[in-house]
């Protein structure tokens, strides 16, 4: 299967186009806050690198959240758009799920981490069992304590929410006693090959995305945040 694969839920912009295993072209681009002038040139890119169009593709996949804003909406109304014309199946892929092939097949526990608001971060667990992968409780959003206290045993740290955190975290995973691994350079980025891996299982399995998606928010409650603010205030 043929597989067109966007992420944008970053800053960092990735387009790929897959076939099984094999990434006939791919190209990652800085585009903090230009996606919407990148996206769809990039794309064309991709295609000219493969030597094939969009009319040669079987499937499409779509980074959707949490992450930018911005930058899903973009990456969503792009692929939704390609999906009108062509009526191929589209995958909807969380980007922090979506992170978690960037280490497929470990043994260890691993936490993508994403940036959110100023301090705050969103982040999950995962384990592969096998070839496949278990979310190990719920995608989180919250500031780098809680991320902390909510990692109870060995992990593996990596994404931007990772390494723009990196010295804070650092010191509160070791006044916790919990111990933690730092993930090689290579998976700290979203990738869009990443997305059409997960993509394509997706498809497989007949996940295929309704039409009326929309990017995945996962926000704090507003009252969790004004206790958070008041505790702050307090000390």
């Amino acid at each position: 299967m043929r597989i067109l694969a966007v992420e944008t839920a970053t800053g960092c912009q990735s387009v790929a186009l897959m076939e099984g295993s094999k990434v006939l072209a791919q190209r990652d681009r800085d585009a903090a806050g230009h996606h919407a002038k990148y996206l769809v040139p990039t794309i064309d890119e991709v295609f000219k690198m493969a030597g094939c169009g969009l009319s040669e593709v079987h499937a499409l996949a779509v980074s959707i959240g949490p992450g930018s804003f911005t930058g899903l909406r973009v990456g969503l109304a792009t692929m939704m758009g390609f999906r009108m014309v062509t009526g191929l199946p589209l995958a909807a892929v969380p980007t922090l799920e979506a992170m978690a092939w960037n280490l497929r097949g470990t043994n260890e526990t691993i936490c993508p981490v994403l940036k959110s608001r100023a301090g705050e971060v969103y982040w999950a667990r995962y384990r592969w069992q096998g070839t496949g992968l278990i979310r190990m409780g719920d995608e989180q959003v919250g500031p780098l304590e809680k991320l902390a206290r909510a990692m109870i045993e060995p992990a593996i740290m990596y994404g931007e929410g990772w390494q723009g955190n990196r010295d804070e975290l650092r010191h509160l995973f070791d006044s916790l006693h919990v111990p933690i691994q730092e993930g090689a350079a290579e998976v700290m980025a979203a990738s869009a090959v990443s997305v059409a891996l997960a993509g394509a299982e997706k498809i497989r399995q007949n996940d295929i995305a309704g039409y009326g998606l929309s990017p995945r928010y996962v926000q704090r409650a507003e009252a969790e945040i004004m206790m958070d603010r008041r505790l702050a205030g307090a000390q």
